[in-house]
């Protein structure tokens, strides 16, 4: 049970532990290094990159197991046109030419408007990056990263003691159950130490 040794600890010894893999890990580092070049407003690397490679640092498994992507959420209001963020989108393939894994850009600013027909549901305006953390399937997924002038920062609504304890919860916050599950299928396929809380 040694990938359990940070389970239960206080979240901002969490958030160092968190830190300490994530700014040492050959895919996250770089991909960091990166956007923080792109300079877009409130910035954050999100979801599977970070979490997925804690866990593979925490069971021994290369940097990238398991993981499909890398997620860039920024926030822009000033322009909600598909263009805008497809000229983002475009210079992020070349910012992130160098990365092993693609990145997926996407402005938060935007979601409200292709939410029900790609989901199913209708989706309010978010008010911020942050804002859509706690609005994921799952409450484990749910944390960020960026360099805030220089200086990393971690956010995490629901904190940090699901990645921790290697368990998927449930947010209900939306009829989010279907992404749940397929997520949690995924992960026990690649992490079977996880375990998946039914929705």
């Amino acid at each position: 049970m040694e990938h359990l040794r940070y389970k239960g600890l206080p979240f901002e010894d969490q958030r160092q532990v968190l830190l300490d893999i994530l700014l040492a890990d050959p895919i996250v580092r770089p991909a960091l290094a990166a956007a923080d070049k792109l300079d877009l407003p409130q910035w954050m690397l999100v979801s599977g990159a970070l979490y997925n490679s804690v866990w593979n640092r925490l069971t021994g498994r290369p940097a990238g197991h398991g993981i499909k992507d890398v997620d860039l959420f920024y926030f822009d209001g000033s322009d909600l046109s598909w263009e805008a963020e497809d000229a983002i989108i475009r210079r992020g393939t070349d910012a992130f030419a160098h990365l092993p894994l693609p990145v997926e850009i996407r402005n938060q600013a935007r979601v409200h408007l292709w939410f029900e027909d790609h989901f199913g549901s209708p989706r309010a305006p978010l008010g911020s990056s942050a804002e859509s953390l706690e609005h994921f399937a799952s409450r484990t997924h749910a944390v960020g990263l960026a360099l805030v002038d220089g200086t990393p920062q971690v956010w995490a609504p629901f904190g940090l003691d699901d990645i921790f304890a290697f368990r998927i919860t449930p947010n209900h916050r939306n009829d989010n159950r279907a992404t749940h599950e397929a997520k949690g299928r995924r992960a026990r396929q690649m992490w079977p130490e996880v375990t998946v809380f039914d929705w």
